[in-house]
Formats: structure tokens, C-alpha cells, sequence
């Protein structure tokens, strides 16, 4: 039986029994098939599961969709009941902000400033500090998150390495739909038109995909991005797997990040690229 909690005491009363390995996916709410993945892959490699369902003020700029982002705990922890999971902590804004808006919180560094970062300034920021907190919390062994936010998870492992925390950070690939979108909670707001604009950003991943050099890598995503209107891309980057520059040969990672209607989308890819010389 999944128990749901709202507070720190009764976190921690709910975790004191917890046998073996501890494994925590962090949410959101509005959960979908992804994180029901998520879910899936802790159950199995740990012998407690906590999910947590909390839409974090400190990662929203002052235009983005705070307000409107979907909250829908009861068939959160429907779906959470049916993976399994034995704890739902879904504190509100004041048990994991007492007191207001923290007024010490962690800095992403450079690698926060670029893709994502530079269109959402202060995004990461308030993402690993809600992050750390939360591992803290709950003293996971394990946490998993979606590739589908690469930058995210790319940071996430970064904090844990530079601070010394020892939660063991797990990437799990992206959930698609069958038609190749990614899974995310703001589909729901793509009318059918939009949704069917949206499949060019899968569309053109794949496709870039196939080539094995980084200038063709570009140029036949951007061609499929290009050629459909609905979609307004904010950027397209092709990267090494840490987010530097792009290697000439190797490993790599494709990712793009656009607007459908009002909608912001993001998605990746990796690539390999043919050796160099």
C-alpha cells in the first residue's frame, strides 16, 4: 500500500522502517508513462521506493507556467499505487520553503548558463536546490531521473560529484509515444494541430541522428525543423555527452528546445559521430 505524507516529520517517520536500499524519483506531478518508467527501474533496483510530487517555485521564471502547470495528486498517487512505490512525500511550498524563498541556494555554474540556462535564466539554480534538498530528505541510495531533460540530469550528477553527496544518480532513456513524441506533462497543452507540428522535433533528431558528421548532424535537423511552421526552435546544439563542444569523432548528444503555440518542448538524442581523419 503506497503511503502519501505531506510533511518532513512524517517523511521521516515513513523512512525510518524503510529495509534495504532507499531509490527516489523526483516529480513534478502530472505523471505520465515517463515517470511511470522512472518508477519501474527504482522498484527494481532498490528495496523502498519515494516518490516526490512538488512543483518548485524556484525553477520558473516570471513569464513560464507556474501557475497553469498541471496538479494532480490523487491520480498521481493512483499511478504511483500501481508501480508499487511505497512512500509519496508531496510537501507544499512552506514545509520545503519554511520561512519563504531560501536565501542561500546553489549555484549551476557555467554549464546552468548555456541551452536551457540561457533561455531560463536562474532555472537550474533553484532545480539543484530543490534537488539536494530532497536528497537530502529522504537519504536516497539511488535516484532516477529522465534523459529526456539531459542538461538536468547532466548537472544533477555534477552537483552529487562536487559536493560529496552519495546518492548514486541513474539516467534512464526518454519514453516516447508511438509516434516518436517525447512524453511530457505539457503535451496536454498542444491542441491536435500543435501535437502534429511537435512530432518535427523527434523527426528531426532522428534524422540527424543518421549522419556521422557534425556539420550534417545540424544541417538535416535543421532542415526538418525548418520546414514546418508551427514550430518556433530556440535553439539546436550538438554537443559532446558532458555538454562541451562537439567532438569531430565519438560520442555526442543532439538537442533542441522549441516553442509549439505557447507550449516549450525539449528533446535529445545521442549521436555518434565518425572517428575523425
Amino acid at each position: 500500500m503506497t503511503a502519501l505524507v505531506h510533511t518532513r516529520n512524517d517523511l521521516a517517520a515513513g523512512l525510518a522502517g524503510a529495509p534495504g536500499r532507499v531509490a527516489v524519483v523526483m516529480t513534478m506531478g502530472a505523471l505520465h508513462e515517463g515517470h511511470r518508467q522512472l518508477m519501474r527501474e527504482a522498484r527494481a533496483q532498490a528495496d523502498f521506493v519515494v516518490v516526490t510530487v512538488f512543483v518548485n517555485p524556484l525553477q520558473f521564471g516570471p513569464n513560464e507556467d507556474f501557475d497553469k502547470y498541471p496538479r494532480t495528486l490523487a491520480a498521481d498517487v493512483e499511478a504511483c499505487t500501481a508501480e508499487d512505490v511505497d512512500l509519496v512525500f508531496a510537501p507544499d511550498r512552506d514545509e520545503m520553503y519554511p520561512g519563504g524563498t531560501p536565501s542561500v541556494t546553489l549555484n549551476a555554474g557555467p554549464m546552468g548558463e548555456i541551452l536551457e540556462g540561457a533561455s531560463r535564466p536562474g532555472h537550474f539554480s533553484g532545480m539543484l536546490t530543490v534537488v539536494a534538498k530532497l536528497l537530502l530528505l529522504t537519504g536516497a541510495d539511488l535516484a532516477f531521473f529522465g534523459e529526456k531533460d539531459f542538461q538536468q540530469l547532466s548537472l544533477i550528477k555534477r552537483m552529487v560529484r562536487d559536493l560529496e553527496i552519495r546518492t548514486e544518480i541513474v539516467g534512464v532513456p526518454t519514453v516516447r509515444e508511438a509516434d516518436g513524441l517525447a512524453l511530457s506533462s505539457r503535451n496536454r497543452f498542444l491542441s491536435a494541430e500543435q501535437r502534429q507540428a511537435a512530432l518535427a522535433l523527434s523527426h528531426a533528431l532522428r534524422e540527424g541522428a543518421l549522419q556521422n558528421d557534425p556539420q550534417r548532424v545540424l544541417e538535416a535537423a535543421t532542415k526538418i525543423l525548418g520546414d514546418e511552421p508551427g514550430v518556433h526552435v530556440d535553439y539546436l546544439a550538438l554537443t559532446d555527452p558532458l555538454l562541451g563542444p562537439a567532438p569531430a569523432g565519438g560520442p555526442a548528444r543532439l538537442l533542441v528546445a522549441a516553442k509549439v503555440g505557447a507550449t516549450r518542448l525539449i528533446d535529445n538524442v545521442p549521436v555518434h559521430l565518425g572517428e575523425a581523419g
